[in-house]
């Protein structure tokens, strides 16, 4: 049996509020560079993730929970007990915006594309409509091997999900 789970109206108003705070808030020149990335309300829990062309720390994810802490109380739009969380999507979130590519330019990306296939590489260029990646592919020749640098560029419109790879080995 199929389970959907719909959201009720009073949680769509509820993000919908939050997401016009959010902007209002990023006029801001503090917060001038940051984004929404999702906003997630599941009955009393609120999950509000934010990027930044920059860096999003730590200390601005605090700023933006009071503030809208503040009118989430105010309004009494969840109730007197609720969970809040405003963070930075995190390495295990996939990216959704173009914005957020070009600071992870020299970094490892697993992309899978439209048509399910799976490209790995070094993230070289972000443009408006595509990025770059490079890689390296082993070629045969005969009884030999050799090593091939291919840079691939994959539309924006054709990428089903794109994860940043980190490594934490030493090199």
């Amino acid at each position: 049996m199929d389970i959907i789970l719909k959201k009720s109206k009073i949680e769509i108003v509820v993000e919908s509020k939050i997401e016009k705070l959010l902007l209002e808030k990023f006029e801001e020149e503090e917060y001038a560079d940051c984004y929404i990335i999702e906003v997630i309300q599941n009955n009393k829990k609120l999950q509000i993730f934010i990027d930044s062309d920059s860096n999003i720390s730590f200390t601005k994810c605090r700023k933006i929970s009071r503030y809208l802490e503040g009118h989430i109380d105010e309004n009494n739009w969840l109730g007197e007990k609720y969970i809040l969380e405003v963070s930075s999507p995190g390495i295990d979130r996939p990216l959704k915006f173009p914005r957020q590519y070009h600071k992870n330019i020299g970094r490892r990306l697993e992309v899978l594309t439209t048509e399910d296939e799976k490209v790995s590489g070094t993230l070289l260029e972000v443009k408006e409509k595509e990025i770059v990646l490079e890689y390296k592919v082993r070629i045969k020749e005969g009884k030999k091997k050799r090593t091939e640098i291919v840079q691939q560029s994959i539309a924006f419109e054709k990428i089903k999900k794109a994860i940043v790879k980190f490594s934490f080995s030493k090199k």
